[in-house]
């Protein structure tokens, strides 16, 4: 459930989370514009990369109360409330994901998973040159990155909508409305 804002500063992303968040980035990151695809530091930072996915989905069963997906799990009753508020000029704020930041959050995670697997698998004697492979790998990759775009952009049109800073709050653990 989505919680309403009664304070104008709430603690709400835990260390661990924060700390999933920009090492996450950074992987994504080193992977799409640094290293050279194939190479062992490609590999190894797409493997730290899905093992921090694996870590976040179960923090999501046993983390923070923000952290835990039962908290903002997007629904389609959730959905469909935000988007009817939205639709008639409301923008509810929350305290941890609202639920299209929910939904966002799952295709990444689910990106970065796809990746991982399809990554590993084209390294494997079964599945090594297979250009289909190579393909999706790519696709994926290029998903990733419009959705991370996506996903940045939100983050700073919704700061100035929800007059919250939510990227400083993914650095200090604490939203602060103005």
């Amino acid at each position: 459930m989505t919680h309403p804002v009664t304070a104008r500063s709430v603690k709400v992303w835990d260390p661990f989370v924060r700390l999933f968040h920009w090492s996450l980035v950074s992987c994504v990151l080193l992977n799409l514009f640094v290293l050279e695809e194939g190479d062992p530091p490609h590999r190894w930072a797409g493997y730290i990369a899905t093992g921090l996915v694996v870590a976040r989905i179960i923090w999501g069963f046993i983390g923070s109360e923000h952290a835990r997906f039962s908290s903002f799990f997007p629904t389609p009753g959730r959905i469909k409330a935000h988007l009817g508020a939205v639709k008639e000029g409301q923008h509810p704020q929350t305290v941890g994901h609202n639920p299209l930041g929910a939904l966002m959050m799952f295709a990444l995670m689910g990106l970065v998973l796809s990746l991982g697997v399809s990554g590993y698998l084209m390294g494997t004697d079964a599945y090594f040159g297979e250009e289909w492979l190579e393909e999706l790998h790519e696709a994926l990759a290029n998903t990733l990155l419009a959705a991370a775009g996506l996903h940045a952009l939100a983050a700073i049109v919704m700061s100035r909508v929800e007059r919250v800073n939510l990227v400083r709050a993914m650095i200090t653990g604490v939203k602060q409305w103005r």
